[in-house]
């Protein structure tokens, strides 16, 4: 999504595949999108690029049906562990959290530590680090998670993001999951790294996918920084996505 002067706009996904292993229909994913889509651009116009994605974020980390905040998928352990962050244009620097535990929104937990010194933090730390901000425990576990748990089944959609360009100029990208599911305890996801979600003054990107392909290909920041380069967005996804179709990986 390129800076250059032009109406505000957001756009959100809600994972890449296909509904599986669970109760929810294709339509009810495009629904949950619409609406958020709806709400997220009167935020857009009101407060800007930054407030956009997390509104968005945070209304989708609602929606038990996605793979992020409460609907968060569980690790091995049966433990679920999300991750999120964000990142504008204003001052290019992302913030986030990574396994983070039994918080209701860790995209506002990520949004919280734009403001410290350490810009990204993880795992029991990150969720101490949340009870110190006032963040109150919340089980994001729901039914369908657990059932899908047990019967080892995984629904290929769920994660969330949002990226937004406002009257400003300014350009903002927020990503939330719960992961893989199933994954060995801790397992470090794309989705709170400039590979899974990247902003510059010119583009910026919200991942989803294989983590650790989007990771060893650099996949946002490599789109973002094509773009900043003076390539076309298009183009830049194009190629991006050729290349990772054209690595092995294990």
């Amino acid at each position: 999504m390129g800076t250059r002067k032009a109406n505000p706009i957001i756009i959100l996904h809600g994972g890449a595949g296909v509904p599986g292993g669970g109760d929810t229909s294709r339509q009810s994913y495009r629904d949950a999108i619409r609406d958020v889509t709806k709400q997220s651009y009167d935020q857009l116009l009101s407060a800007g690029a930054r407030q956009a994605v997390l509104h968005a974020v945070r209304l989708l980390e609602n929606v038990p049906i996605f793979n992020a905040g409460t609907g968060s998928k569980l690790q091995n352990d049966g433990i679920a562990r999300m991750t999120a962050a964000i990142m504008d244009s204003e001052e290019t620097c992302l913030s986030g959290v990574i396994n983070i535990r039994n918080v209701q929104h860790p995209i506002d937990v990520a949004d919280t530590l734009h403001y410290e010194e350490s810009k990204v933090l993880a795992g029991d730390e990150a969720t101490a680090y949340a009870r110190s901000k006032g963040f109150e425990y919340h089980d994001p576990m729901t039914e369908l998670r657990r059932r899908e748990y047990i019967k080892k089944l995984n629904q290929e959609l769920g994660t969330v993001g949002a990226v937004a360009l406002d009257h400003r100029g300014i350009i903002a990208a927020a990503t939330s999951t719960g992961g893989l599911g199933h994954e060995i305890p801790g397992r470090v996801s794309d989705s709170a790294t400039v590979a899974g979600n990247y902003v510059t003054k010119k583009a910026g990107v919200s991942c989803t996918g294989i983590g650790e392909h989007i990771v060893n290909h650099a996949a946002a920041a490599r789109v973002a920084v094509r773009v900043e380069d003076g390539m076309s967005l298009k183009e830049a996804v194009t190629i991006t996505i050729k290349e990772a179709n054209d690595r092995q990986y294990s």
